[in-house]
């Protein structure tokens, strides 16, 4: 079987070279462009992010990233949001009081955690739901976080394109969303790329949905 081919978007905000290295480590051949044609047509798309909402939502509208993963998407192709690369896939984003709009492929706002301690930073646990794709084999394991922000609340979604999201949780002062897996779509808040062998095997296990 041939190894699958991934795009990650260059588009300005992320740690692209480590993502593109631990794709490679987990199988992929990798390509890192903001080419809209290749991002288009590439087995699977992972979206990185870090810094603020609004200047991510900026950066993938500089690139045409926004219209790229709403076509995948559309026609179930695999993408793969990171940090922020996930934060921007709900409604919105609030920091400092001003609301951005993200790419509202799920409902809800990304706003700023409610803890003792903020930036959220280091290895936590996370509780993945029943039929994780994402999570298989990793249950116990611990991933990366380094956050302010975060989907705080999942609505109850059924009845779209696609079946119900399996949404996995993590605590810092309170639940958080720490990944989503819907149809096409999958994302985690936390790094796998800095998430040593469980991050590794995140990507792995993502790399053989790409069909």
């Amino acid at each position: 079987m041939s190894s699958p081919h991934v795009v990650v978007l260059d588009y300005g905000f992320g740690n692209v070279r480590s993502a593109v290295r631990a794709l490679e480590r987990a199988g992929a051949v990798v390509e890192l462009t903001a080419d809209h044609d290749a991002a288009e047509k590439a087995d699977g798309l992972v979206v990185p992010g870090v810094g603020a909402f609004a200047a991510v939502m900026a950066g993938l509208r500089a690139v045409r990233g926004d219209q790229v993963i709403d076509r995948r998407l559309a026609g179930g192709r695999p993408v793969l949001g990171i940090c922020v690369g996930m934060q921007v896939m709900f409604e919105a984003g609030v920091e400092h009081g001003v609301r951005a709009e993200g790419l509202g492929e799920w409902p809800g706002v990304v706003d700023r955690l409610e803890a003792p301690v903020v930036p959220h930073m280091g290895w936590s646990t996370i509780e993945a739901p029943t039929g994780s794709v994402l999570f298989d084999g990793l249950a116990d394991e611990r991933f990366y976080f380094v956050h302010s922000y975060a989907a705080r609340s999942f609505p109850e979604l059924g009845g779209g394109r696609f079946h119900p999201p399996l949404v996995t949780w993590s605590q810092h002062g309170g639940p958080f969303v720490a990944a989503v897996e819907n149809g096409p779509l999958a994302a985690t808040q936390f790094h796998p790329e800095k998430s040593g062998d469980a991050g590794a095997q995140l990507l792995r296990n993502w790399l053989r949905t790409l069909g």
